[in-house]
């Protein structure tokens, strides 16, 4: 090929490389910009809860209770905050709220947070997802009921033997997880509570009365959940570690325990409690409580 030809083509090749360059590394740059009217996301927390040393993080409170006059509007905007800034669907998030209004006015040295609610209802059923993928409706009822697989010590589950006859589960020989957040029957036979106040029969399946009853078994014992140990103790208890929110003796009959008191002695409730801390401490992260 004569030389000018050569030359030619060597700037011919020269420029589309850079034009490639350009139009990739601008392609990279837009990529990385949020899209127009989308809030930049909040950064992650550079650290998670210690194991058993520190309590997740505290979140921005839910609003006060007023039980003279109608908060609903209030508790309805506060719920769109939650879930824009953190993802929680809106109506999970006024369940989880409205459960730490009441807390605050009856059990108010618990110091319950909805972040920690709204981490296990997270951890159990994507806050009422379940299997369906669905958000939890406008009534505050999964699109299909939530009855977990049996707690029968296969495929590295739990193993719990039936405690209500079957009665809330459907099944007499092995416990099932029911509901949003996830209740062991145990526990909703002893601490079930309706949120509405109507005079109907509490239902694991509805987030509002799930949301209320989970407070009431956090807060069991006089646990201050502020505190590192109350807060580790508390979310061991909901999760079952310590029977029914550690009503029970350790290792008495019929218990399903060790001698240790520990359902789970190969360390999967602490695994669960991890989990549980770090979702808490990244909603408290994306909704601080100065905001």
């Amino acid at each position: 090929m004569p030389g000018p030809a050569r030359s030619r083509l060597a700037l011919t090749l020269a420029l589309v490389a850079t034009g490639l360059i350009l139009v990739f590394t601008v392609g990279m740059e837009r990529d990385e910009e949020p899209s127009a009217g989308t809030p930049a996301p909040r950064p992650a927390p550079e650290s998670r809860p210690e194991f058993r040393k520190t309590v997740p993080a505290a979140a921005t409170a839910a609003p006060v209770d007023r039980p003279q006059v109608s908060d609903e509007q209030e508790l309805d905007t506060w719920s769109r905050k939650v879930e824009s800034a953190t993802g929680v669907p809106a109506r999970a998030a006024a369940a989880y709220g409205r459960a730490e209004m009441w807390l605050r006015g009856g059990e108010p040295d618990c110091h319950l947070s909805w972040s920690t609610l709204a981490a296990i209802g997270y951890v159990e059923t994507r806050h009422g997802e379940g299997g369906s993928g669905t958000p939890i409706r406008a009534d505050g009822r999964p699109v299909e009921p939530i009855v977990g697989p049996p707690l029968d010590g296969t495929q590295g589950r739990r193993k719990i033997a039936d405690t209500d006859n079957g009665r809330l589960d459907g099944d007499a020989t092995w416990d099932r997880e029911l509901g949003p957040l996830g209740f062991l029957p145990e526990h909703w036979e002893r601490w079930a509570d309706r949120a509405t106040k109507d005079g109907r029969a509490p239902d694991p399946q509805d987030i509002d009365d799930a949301a209320l009853t989970a407070a009431r078994v956090l807060c069991a014992q006089d646990r201050d959940l502020a505190t590192d140990e109350g807060w580790w103790r508390a979310v061991r208890a909901y999760h079952g570690a310590d029977g029914a929110a550690g009503q029970r003796n350790p290792g008495a009959p019929g218990d399903g325990r060790d001698g240790s008191g520990d359902r789970n002695p190969d360390g999967r409730a602490d695994d669960y409690v991890r989990e549980v801390a770090t979702r808490a401490d990244t909603y408290a992260h994306q909704l601080p409580a100065d905001r």
